[in-house]
């Protein structure tokens, strides 16, 4: 690893959640809107947004919004 690398890890229902969430702040906007306030901010997002696409599978499952669906229920407080 990189000295300027940081490995952070995610559960797979965190990153199935968490890419959902900016693939769809991202088409809404094209440009994640007023979430940034520097374009540093939204070229993080997107390559967030990458590497979670390319480590994930779900998106492309006929199953995709139930799988989300699920991941959603099993990381909500109380579960």
């Amino acid at each position: 690893m990189d000295q300027d690398e940081l490995v952070v890890r995610l559960s797979r229902d965190e990153a199935l959640v968490l890419f959902e969430w900016l693939s769809r702040t991202d088409e809404a906007t094209n440009d994640f809107g007023d979430l940034v306030v520097d374009q540093a901010e939204q070229r993080a997002l997107w390559n967030l947004t990458c590497l979670l696409e390319r480590a994930l599978v779900e998106p492309l499952s006929p199953e995709h919004q139930e799988l989300v669906n699920q991941a959603r229920s099993r990381l909500r407080d109380g579960n």
